[in-house]
């Protein structure tokens, strides 16, 4: 057995608890959902869409999306290549380990799962005071938004114990319900031939109109609504035939999801008219709802009914975000103690194949980042959403970029795979695009996190921080950490 055999085989000979997860448990569709339920595609649509057009590059929107896919790609080239190599449910930190060496993918480990966690407590702060407010708005009875939260850690614990085959047939369903009305919209928009100025596809792709205003801005967010098409390796190991399928899913996850973002941000925009897509999305931001820039145009086309069913499919969205994030960072901690760099306790399987104590780690730590903003009476989503989707959005694209640089190292070095392309000319390119991102996202941190300065240049230093504790937990386990 070579040096490019499959990372982990040896454990499959060992006992349940140092094993390997439940094989053949996902296929294609499986995996591309559990991806499309990371991206929360309402939640990123609704959130993020009106900013980027607002204060972004107005009308030229789509084109930001359309780049930003087109960078995600590039990268998928060499991730997809690396992954016919190395199957690892703790993906990225082997893959850096194997192209970088030991102490730089220890270091990554600990900034994928500190990103994955971030996102998760992001998602738990909008989602609870989302069904705080649908609570209230149908009951007239408040409950803190804290409670929803603690209440559905409980349950996403419980889902996520219970296989990975419940897991994706919830989120599933969750998925097509939020994907259909926005795509039914833009469909129906489409083929009405757009809003009041017509399609307006110049007015929205043409050069001049994709560099107005902000463009770096719009790039910014379009490239942060496409976290999380990167789980598909993390699923390598429970996957059907993961040589062929896992690069199937990468390559449909990111064609789906930059079709979908880039089509329905352009149908948006036709639906208010491109002229004056900026000013109303100025006026949504302004009003303190910036959704309506969204549910307006839908509910126009549909009818008012809209207005109660989106913000319902909001929260589902978030809750199967929550979810797919919870999976992958579980997986992520059961691959840490598999590798000996965090307790072995962490691999223990129950009778699903579920690493259901990694997952009751991976809860408490939810629990520990979101409770300080309960107790301190922090807004949910001013604080806790912003400030740690802008954190983990940072510490993503840091790991993209190593994993680009990794990805020529390996080939370079193990001659695994010859072809220019997909082992050089690709990854360098991914790695350029990727590179000016994390410029982008460090220029326009206060934006993104919507706080002041001061509070940016301490969130941003916790990535940095991250990794060198990584590193110097690669010194502390030295050989038992990821082989190079």
């Amino acid at each position: 057995m070579d040096s490019q055999t499959v990372v982990g085989t040896k454990a499959a000979s060992e006992p349940s608890t140092a094993g390997r997860l439940k094989p053949d448990s996902l296929g294609v569709l499986g995996i591309l959902f559990f991806v499309l339920s990371a991206q929360a595609p309402l939640t990123a649509i609704a959130g993020a869409v009106p900013i980027a057009v607002g204060i972004g590059n107005g009308a030229g929107t789509p084109a930001a999306y359309l780049l930003a896919g087109v960078v995600i790609l590039l990268f998928s080239v060499g991730f997809v290549a690396m992954g016919r190599h190395v199957v690892d449910a703790g993906a990225f930190y082997t893959y850096i380990g194997k192209g970088l060496g030991r102490p730089t993918g220890s270091g990554s480990a600990g900034v994928a799962l500190f990103a994955y966690c971030a996102i998760q407590a992001a998602m738990y702060g909008l989602y609870g005071a989302t069904v705080s407010g649908l609570v209230e708005h149908y009951t007239g009875t408040h409950v803190a938004w804290w409670v929803w939260t603690l209440v559905t850690m409980v349950i996403v614990q419980i889902l996520g114990a219970s296989g990975i085959e419940m897991g994706a047939r919830i989120l599933t369903a969750f998925v097509l319900a939020e994907f259909s009305i926005l795509i039914v919209f833009a469909l129906v928009t489409f083929f009405k031939g757009g809003g009041p100025e017509g399609l307006g596809f110049s007015g929205s792709f043409s050069a001049s109109a994709a560099l107005q205003g902000a463009p770096g801005v719009a790039l910014m967010f379009a490239v942060a609504s496409m976290f999380g098409f990167e789980a598909t390796a993390i699923y390598g190991e429970e996957a059907r035939e993961p040589r062929r399928t896992v690069p199937r899913a990468t390559y449909l996850s990111v064609g789906v999801v930059t079709g979908f973002f880039v089509f329905t941000s352009w149908m948006l925009i036709s639906a208010h008219g491109a002229s004056h897509a900026t000013a109303e999305a100025g006026k949504a931001l302004e009003s303190g709802d910036a959704t309506s820039f969204v549910f307006a145009p839908i509910a126009a086309q549909f009818g008012g009914w809209v207005n109660d069913v989106l913000p319902v499919l909001l929260a589902t969205s978030l809750f199967a975000g929550i979810l797919a994030f919870h999976n992958s960072a579980n997986r992520y901690l059961f691959a840490l103690g598999r590798e000996g760099l965090l307790p072995h306790g962490l691999t223990v399987l129950n009778s699903r194949r579920s690493p259901w104590r990694a997952g009751l780690v991976q809860t408490v730590l939810g629990a520990l980042l979101v409770l300080p903003f309960a107790a301190l009476g922090k807004d949910p989503v001013l604080t806790l959403f912003s400030w740690f989707s802008g954190v983990a959005v940072l510490a993503m694209m840091l790991l993209y970029f190593l994993t680009s640089v990794s990805v020529v190292a390996f080939f370079r070095r193990s001659r695994a795979d010859t072809r220019p392309w997909n082992t050089v000319i690709a990854p360098v390119l991914g790695a350029l695009g990727i590179a000016g991102g994390i410029w982008l996202i460090v220029e326009n941190f206060t934006t993104l996190i919507g706080g002041d300065r001061t509070t940016a240049i301490w969130l941003q230093l916790t990535v940095p921080v991250v990794l060198v504790l990584g590193l110097v937990a690669a010194r502390v386990t030295k050989g038992r950490a990821v082989r190079p």
